[in-house]
């Protein structure tokens, strides 16, 4: 991946800064969410052509790993990888942060 910037903080950013990529990496990681259906039913409604892109993204940065689960019709689940794993800590993060905002 080409970033913008050599700052680290502009680099993660890159990788997970928009609306929906932090949400779906919550959804796989603290709420087991695996299906394309599961991701879409989440309450933040993410459109479902955002959410495909999003999921091919996060697949391509080795983030998540697209594992077939059925044949016909061929159904896909997504498991957070390693590399993905360590985002957990920025998400409990977030997590407490928005906390304290309500």
């Amino acid at each position: 991946m080409e970033f913008r910037s050599s700052c680290p903080i502009a680099q993660s950013l890159d990788v997970i800064g928009d609306r929906w990529t932090l949400l779906i990496m919550r959804d796989a990681l603290l709420f087991q969410r695996r299906t394309f259906a599961e991701f879409a039913g989440s309450p933040e409604h993410i459109p479902t052509n955002l959410l495909a892109d999003r999921l091919k993204k996060l697949v391509k940065l080795g983030l998540l790993e697209k594992i077939p689960y059925q044949d016909k019709p061929l159904r896909y689940e997504y498991i957070p990888t390693d590399a993905g794993q360590k985002i957990k800590p920025l998400l409990r993060a977030l997590r407490d942060y928005g906390q304290q905002l309500g």
